[in-house]
């Protein structure tokens, strides 16, 4: 069972509710439940099979981009520099999971 990949899906899923009721952003509350998805059911398939990382990696280097951008943009570690290191941490678990 992909535990890292269901709890790096939980604390995105956390943070754009925690983000919605800081900021009331809807569509930033979307689009952060639909990437927690792609991140849950990511970390589902790597659990099924441990060389299936595809949705798992595009969602991590979706994420790592996004909030990558916004972090040079704003300076601030939270949330964007935090979750863009996360995501970059991902990334490298998975393509270890690879090797």
């Amino acid at each position: 069972m992909d535990l890292v990949g269901f709890g790096y899906a939980a604390l995105v899923t956390f943070g754009s509710i925690l983000g919605y009721k800081r900021r009331g952003g809807i569509p930033s509350l979307i689009a952060g439940l639909f990437v927690g998805f792609l991140a849950a059911y990511g970390a589902y398939r790597v659990s099924n099979d441990r060389r299936d990382v595809k949705l798992s990696l595009f969602t991590a280097f979706f994420l790592a981009t996004i909030m990558g951008v916004r972090f040079k943009r704003s300076k601030k570690i939270m949330p964007a520099g935090l979750v863009a290191g996360l995501s970059l941490l991902m990334i490298l678990r998975l393509v270890f999971l690879l090797l």
